[in-house]
């Protein structure tokens, strides 16, 4: 994966609202036949094409939840990163993600509760210009007071 910062962890007491932190990921096939292993989710659409050809994709897509899972990825490793307690999570899907697509996921900080150590995140995955997933998330955040 591609990424604008290293890994590790921002503090709330570091934050501003607009800082925004991403990551970049090819979609592969393997991708797709591992996150349908661990999910147990083998729906045909993510991993038959003959099946694929005939539902309103004309072929198969990714996981919605693999998609998303892009967004987790830059919330535990950017931004807050290490330390992050997911408390909420909202999720739209606008648009599939089709096997070698490049997925952008963005998260941007929108508002931050100091006194509750909160922090409500923007979350949009693109592919290209096309907005394929729009979400909010709700995290505690590390604090240097209290970790």
């Amino acid at each position: 994966m591609l990424d604008n910062l290293p890994r590790g962890t921002i503090c709330i007491e570091e934050m501003e609202i607009g800082m925004s932190r991403y990551v970049l990921k090819t979609i592969t096939d393997l991708d797709i036949e591992l996150f349908a292993q661990v999910s147990t989710d083998r729906n045909p659409v993510h991993l038959d094409d003959d099946y694929a050809q005939d539902t309103i994709f004309a072929g198969r897509i990714a996981h919605g939840m693999l998609t998303a899972s892009l967004i987790s990825a830059v919330i535990g490793e950017q931004l807050p990163g290490h330390g992050t307690v997911y408390m909420g999570q909202s999720l739209k899907f606008l648009a599939p993600v089709r096997p070698g697509d490049t997925v952008e996921a963005r998260v941007t900080v929108a508002d931050i509760i100091h006194a509750k150590r909160r922090v409500a995140l923007d979350c949009e995955c693109r592919v290209g210009d096309k907005v394929v997933l729009k979400g909010e998330a709700l995290v505690l955040a590390p604090s240097n007071k209290f970790d």
